[in-house]
């Protein structure tokens, strides 16, 4: 018995030219536990979960250590580097090892595709103790 994935990729989505993205919590520079609390900000646009397609909205991406963005016109991938927030989440809880990590957000639309321009967070460093 074969089984068929059907893969639909969703066209970008405009996104305002003064819509951004930012990391409340924790602020650049800043050591933080092994476990630790993640706060996402959006002005500009709101929150929808994906599948969900309403104008200037989006859901958050979070980024870890990734040294280059992701093709930003296809789908986001989930992966240990690439957390999806399709629930429309604002927050998380993050466990990494210690050392010096990188942080950053990315909004994708209802379909994970990101922006066009694409709204995508300053990184934010941060350090594990």
């Amino acid at each position: 018995m074969f089984t068929a994935t059907a893969v639909w990729a969703a066209p970008q989505s405009p996104a305002p030219a003064d819509a951004y993205t930012y990391i409340i919590q924790p602020t650049d520079g800043t050591n933080v536990p092994k476990t630790f609390d993640v706060k996402f900000g959006l002005s500009g646009m709101g929150v929808a979960p994906a599948g969900v397609k309403l104008d200037n909205t989006g859901h958050h991406h979070l980024l870890i250590d990734l040294d280059r963005l992701p093709d930003l016109t296809q789908p986001l991938q989930a992966s240990s580097q690439l957390k999806h927030f399709g629930g429309g989440q604002t927050e998380t809880t993050l466990t990494l090892a210690p050392g010096p990590h990188t942080l950053q957000l990315l909004l994708g639309n209802y379909g994970h595709v990101p922006h066009t321009p694409p709204v995508v967070s300053t990184p934010v460093h941060i350090t594990v103790e």
